[in-house]
């Protein structure tokens, strides 16, 4: 290519891209995101967080211990069934909220597929992308959930919440829909270490009007 030209495009126009996909490319999420039309920064995520208490967090985090000592976790089933699912249940419990699992949607040839977990309130929203390893190329799968799902809602909410996680580390992201800027959060947050700010901040999200 001669200096200045435009370097090729990393997503192919005549190719289809699901969101499984995009967690196979290699290039950086940046780069990823920029042909969708936004942008990545890595900083803190200032969540509205639950203050109330969670009544049953005793119960979850013995049971989340008791699966993580008995459950061999070396398969993704296995990490949804055993750590996420339970999480996830407390969370629509506490909530009142809805969970759809492998949740279709499709906008367009490059943002189509499932969404593993897709939690609705009467206030918000919450994407949970699951993933066996690999957080940094699960994020930006997620991403680009968040971005699909900005084009598929009817809802006004200004800022989109997801989180990608193995079951014992989750990490948490947002879209600013208006800006379209994608934050990822400096924060990880373990299980079942990190269990009741992890629940607080799910909680939050769902029930911040």
């Amino acid at each position: 290519m001669t200096p200045g030209s435009h370097r090729p495009r990393i997503l192919k126009p005549d190719e289809t891209y699901t969101f499984g996909r995009y967690f196979d490319l290699r290039f950086a999420p940046a780069d990823i995101l920029r042909e969708l039309g936004a942008s990545l920064t890595k900083a803190a995520i200032n969540f509205s967080t639950n203050t109330n208490q969670i009544t049953r967090l005793a119960d979850l985090k013995a049971r989340l211990e008791e699966a993580i000592s008995r459950v061999s976790l070396t398969s993704e089933a296995a990490r949804r069934e055993v750590l996420i699912a339970p999480i996830l249940l407390e969370v629509a419990h506490i909530t009142e909220s809805t969970i759809n699992i492998e949740y279709p949607i499709e906008v367009n040839q490059y943002l189509k597929g499932d969404l593993d977990y897709y939690l609705l309130s009467k206030h918000n929203m919450l994407v949970v992308e699951a993933k066996q390893a690999d957080l940094t190329r699960g994020f930006t799968q997620l991403a680009v959930e968040l971005i699909a799902l900005d084009a598929w809602i009817e809802s006004d909410e200004p800022i989109l919440y997801g989180a990608v996680t193995t079951g014992d580390i989750w990490q948490f992201g947002s879209f600013q829909r208006t800006s379209r800027l994608v934050t990822q959060d400096l924060m990880l947050y373990r299980v079942p270490t990190d269990l009741e700010i992890l629940m607080q901040i799910l909680v939050g999200i769902l029930t911040n009007k």
